[in-house]
């Protein structure tokens, strides 16, 4: 009877205690105490990252995409999945002063690997902006998104080979040569930032690595 009691007391002390939500950050959405924002030093790559991020990475706290985003002026993050009629990624494609093409290793991608730095300057007409889209999410997703959009299923790929693996640790990558969003912008500033005016040696684009590194070491501590 007597631990009964006390189960009793101890359950009606737990009802009475006041319930506090944990409050997240307005911006990265992480928690207080995993925030990320503190480290983040937004920079001009001379490139416009346009991130498409899937509705199913939006509901997960570290999706890259988002990341990313707020690392790098002048980008977008733009939810969806098939953007055959969204209004922003039309806007860039007809915009006239855009070279646009498509992060994504396709039969007909062009490496970057591959190509010399006059062949890389080649690659965007004189005068005009390059705009490279991002699909974020997983290699399923992202091949129905390119499937799906015929706007951007018109446009020229580009891609790299990845020789570092990838320290998504938290996800596991469908093969060792595969990257998170954030490895893959960094990687694509790597080989194009030059060529559009972005002084690679500054090393200002490592903020992303900074970034994505921290809050990987984060959830692994937490695992």
């Amino acid at each position: 009877m007597r631990n009964l009691q006390e189960y009793l007391d101890f359950k009606n002390k737990l009802k009475a205690q006041e319930f506090v939500s944990r409050e997240n950050c307005g911006i990265c959405g992480f928690a207080s105490k995993t925030c990320y924002c503190h480290l983040v030093k937004p920079f001009d790559s001379k490139i416009v990252f346009a991130i498409l991020i899937h509705k199913l990475e939006i509901e997960r706290k570290i999706a890259t995409g988002r990341m990313s985003h707020l690392c790098l002026k002048n980008s977008y993050l733009i939810p969806g999945h098939d953007y055959s009629n969204d209004d922003v990624v039309n806007s860039l494609i007809d915009n006239p002063e855009n070279h646009c093409v498509v992060l994504y290793p396709g039969k007909g991608a062009t490496s970057l690997n591959a190509l010399t730095s006059v062949e890389k300057k080649s690659l965007v007409p004189t005068g005009k902006k390059l705009v490279v889209f991002v699909i974020d999410g997983t290699w399923r997703t992202a091949r129905q998104t390119m499937r799906m959009s015929s706007n951007l299923s018109k446009l020229p790929q580009v891609s790299f080979q990845n020789t570092v693996p990838s320290n998504f640790r938290v996800r596991k990558q469908p093969s060792d040569e595969c990257c998170s969003t954030v490895e893959a912008i960094h990687k694509a500033i790597e080989l194009l930032g030059d060529s559009q005016g972005f002084d690679i040696n500054s090393r200002v684009h490592d903020n992303l690595i900074e970034v994505f590194d921290f809050i990987v070491d984060n959830q692994m501590s937490f695992l």
